[in-house]
């Protein structure tokens, strides 16, 4: 089976130095050492600083990107689509309503098979207006061919920022980088970065397979299709999406040859020996970490499964690491309205569905619109996956709304 694990050794000393900066400025340093040939993008807040950071590397000199300055996200998703389609490594940044505002050229892009990277900071969507975090914006733009690397920390934004390059441009599909908003964003973080050179070596120099501009090998960009060939392009698209996941695995094990740090599918904290566990993923994994460390302290055998790639879903080795447990909670920081419960949950929820052995499992949303998450919320969570392992049946029609008011 394909490694799925985050781990927490280093396989070799890291190159580069430490750093104490935010999240956003470790994506702002990472696509600087990137060095991308355009950038178009457009500033909403937690994204801001990032592309005011990359907008003073590149008022300094100290790369070549041509930045263009755009009137909104829409446009700054079209001019990637436009510069990425004629042959420019593209990366572009955004949050919430700009994300939204995105959405019909979101699938162009991945149609297109553009490998555009582009960070969202993950941000409640309107309304009420909110600037704080949850996944509502980056899970509403869940199926539109995008490849998804969520970050629980500074140096997984990093890290996960110059990965996003590789697989973008060897899966020929678009990458969305994803962190929390005014948590991983904007607190300052002490995390390792790479020498500029050895980024440099590693995404290599971008040779387009198709390009819009070579005139020697002329190729449609943007064609209409009709019911007799539409079906098929959707069906290339989700086996493209599909492979993509060994990409993921392949890049990320390549990066953990020149960093030190190794990267799987999900992170895996605590799970073998468990027989009830959490399915997070963000920033609240390191909350959730600390209070399982303590429930262990205690006798209590909780786990914990932190997912790292979204889309394309892994749901075999999801499957295959959980299907041991009792009970399993999923943790949402959005909500599917109208349907049983999260994305996560429900994603989760199908893919141990056909397991031989699975466990029951209960979802809840939490943290909407920057909702505070503490540990007594988690420790709730692990008292009711403690009554669910010893035989109360989860609910089957309702989601635990975690931290709301009465």
């Amino acid at each position: 089976m394909a490694k799925t694990t985050t781990a927490p050794r280093a396989r070799a000393k890291a190159k580069g130095k430490t750093v104490a900066m935010t999240g956003n400025a470790g994506c702002a340093l990472a696509m600087k050492q990137i060095n991308p040939d355009v950038v178009a993008a457009y500033p909403i807040t937690p994204q801001t600083t990032i592309v005011e950071e990359f907008a003073n590397y590149v008022a300094n000199g100290q790369v070549d990107t041509e930045y263009v300055n755009v009137e909104s996200e829409h446009s700054a998703m079209s001019a990637c689509i436009g510069a990425s389609a004629a042959g420019a490594r593209v990366m572009t940044t955004t949050s919430s309503q700009g994300l939204a505002l995105m959405w019909e050229e979101l699938s162009i892009a991945s149609a297109m098979r553009l490998p555009i990277v582009m960070h969202n900071v993950n941000r409640a969507l309107s309304g009420p207006i909110n600037i704080h975090c949850d996944h509502s914006d980056s899970m509403g733009a869940r199926d539109m061919g995008w490849v998804q690397l969520f970050s629980e920390t500074a140096q997984e934004s990093y890290d996960n920022t110059i990965i996003a390059v590789k697989v973008a441009e060897k899966a020929l599909l678009p990458v969305m980088v994803l962190h929390d908003g005014f948590i991983t964003s904007h607190a300052i973080d002490r995390f390792d970065v790479l020498d500029d050179a050895d980024v440099q070596k590693f995404v290599g120099e971008y040779k387009p397979k198709h390009a819009l501009l070579n005139v020697d090998n002329p190729e449609t960009f943007g064609p209409f299709a009709m019911p007799a060939f539409y079906y098929e392009q959707r069906k290339a698209l989700r086996v493209a999406l599909d492979a993509a996941k060994d990409i993921v695995l392949k890049v990320s094990n390549d990066y953990a040859k020149i960093s030190g740090r190794e990267y799987g599918l999900f992170e895996e904290y605590r799970l073998a020996d468990a027989n009830i566990a959490i399915v997070v993923l963000g920033s609240t994994a390191g909350t959730t970490k600390y209070v399982i460390d303590e429930a262990r302290e205690k006798g209590v055998k909780v786990g914990m499964l932190k997912l790292r790639l979204f889309r394309p879903f892994p749901a075999a080795e999801i499957a295959a690491a959980l299907s041991h447990l009792k009970a399993v909670a999923v943790m949402d920081r959005s909500d599917s309205i109208g349907a049983l419960g999260g994305p996560v949950y429900l994603e989760v929820k199908a893919a141990l569905y056909n397991s031989k052995k699975r466990p029951q499992i209960q979802g809840y949303v939490y943290g909407l619109g920057g909702r505070d998450t503490g540990p007594d919320q988690i420790e709730t969570v692990i008292e009711d996956l403690k009554k669910i392992a010893g035989g109360k049946e989860a609910p089957r029609e309702a989601v635990t709304l975690l931290g709301v008011k009465e």
